[in-house]
């Protein structure tokens, strides 16, 4: 008779190692804006995101980060101590293939044909990767990193209740929380029971059968709760990354934060993303993982302008604008389409053009909220000019509570119901 013999299973080191950890230590490297580019000294192929690039993360952050233990690092060093080239290289391709298979990363659509092996990884013969296949945070990737941001935010805060946008008024639902109100037509059908008898039996006494009419009809009432339509204003003029500070990551991260607590907590609400510099652009949260800083000016109205046309296109009772700057306006949108810039001091022309936008957005019910990164006594005197006529909020605030003032403000509005 043949027997099989089975030996304990061990492992490899690549699975003990947590994904989730390993993204978390890779956040800073998949949301870089620039920061370390061409003006800073170090040249890094204008920032792509290249396979051979996310290998030298995975590589810090496995020594530096602390994602191996001592007995790990061990079992991959030599006897005199020095990492083994082969081994590191082979534990790397395995956790990127994970990454791949788990739905994190994705490859560049141009090399969906190749084998896995000869389009990402390190084959057996040892040879590098090729160092321009391209990869992107897939929609799963964006969404565990905007978790962990807004994890981080709340955590910050201390004591939070996050619900859903609560209002004075009151509308019938699944959950009761007022008293019962007649049924008019177009209520929700969530009968109050005990009214509803109470209602019959006191028209005409208490008797067998009950006959119920339609004025003893009596339903629940909940907190009416409105929906809202948020465009998210992204400075990325090249300011974002100067002064030895990059002011833009932290603003991509409150993005991602966002985008998580509207799909989770509010989900009737809308989140777009808008982009100014030279001009203004709106691109998909898929994208924002790689947006980067540039061109250079701050172009405010031409962003006011293509907000205020997404938002009125949105059907919401509330409509609102968060921007996040850290610069004056120093660039508007000609009526030929041409550009016209000047970045010296506060132009009077491109003031006028940014104003006017402003109280465009105030006559179509949008609410402007400020977020300046900043606090130069002329860019306050802007801001509290915008506030004005607005009559929205400004905060100035720094990156480290960039977050913590937006989410406090998205979380806090009580507002009308627009009728």
């Amino acid at each position: 008779m043949r027997f099989t013999r089975y030996s304990k299973y061990e492992g490899e080191l690549w699975d003990d190692i947590s994904l989730e950890q390993l993204l978390d230590r890779l956040a800073n490297f998949l949301l870089q804006s620039g920061f370390d580019g061409e003006y800073y000294g170090e040249w890094n192929d204008d920032g792509e995101q290249t396979l051979e690039r996310l290998r030298q993360a995975i590589m810090r952050a496995l020594i530096e980060e602390d994602l191996l233990t001592e007995d790990e690092l061990d079992s991959l060093s030599d006897e005199r101590g020095n990492l083994k080239a082969e081994a590191m290289a082979r534990l790397i391709d395995r956790l990127i293939q994970r990454l791949i298979e788990e739905g994190y990363l994705s490859l560049d659509q141009s090399q969906a044909g190749r084998d896995m092996g000869q389009r990402s990884l390190r084959g057996r013969s040892g040879k590098a990767a090729e160092p321009k296949i391209k990869f992107q945070v897939t929609d799963k990737g964006l969404d565990f990193l905007g978790f962990k941001a807004l994890k981080e935010l709340v955590s910050s805060l201390g004591k939070s209740s996050v619900g859903r946008h609560d209002t004075r008024y009151l509308s019938t639902g699944v959950e009761a929380d007022q008293f019962p109100k007649p049924y008019e037509f177009g209520d929700a059908l969530n009968l109050d029971v005990s009214s509803t008898l109470k209602s019959a039996i006191k028209r005409e006494g208490l008797g067998v059968p009950i006959n119920l009419e339609y004025s003893d009809l009596m339903v629940h009432q909940t907190d009416y709760q409105s929906s809202c339509a948020t465009v998210l204003m992204l400075d990325c003029s090249h300011s974002m990354i100067l002064y030895g500070e990059d002011r833009f990551t932290p603003a991509k991260r409150v993005a991602l934060a966002l985008t998580h607590l509207i799909r989770c907590q509010f989900p009737g609400d809308t989140l777009r993303v808008v982009l100014f510099h030279d001009s203004a652009e709106e691109i998909p949260l898929s994208r924002l993982a790689s947006v980067k800083v540039g061109p250079y000016h701050t172009n405010t109205s031409e962003g006011l302008r293509l907000a205020r046309r997404i938002l009125i296109s949105q059907r919401k009772d509330m409509r609102q604008i968060i921007m996040i700057t850290d610069g004056k306006p120093s660039a508007m949108t000609l009526e030929n389409g041409q550009i016209y810039k000047n970045s010296m001091g506060l132009d009077p022309r491109v003031l006028r053009e940014t104003f006017r936008e402003v109280a465009l957005c105030r006559r179509s019910g949008i609410m402007i909220n400020t977020f300046m990164l900043a606090d130069d006594h002329y860019l306050v005197d802007f801001v509290k000019k915008v506030t004005e006529i607005c009559q929205g909020k400004a905060y100035f605030t720094t990156t480290m509570t960039l977050g913590q003032y937006i989410l406090m403000d998205y979380m806090r509005r009580r507002t009308k119901k627009v009728r």
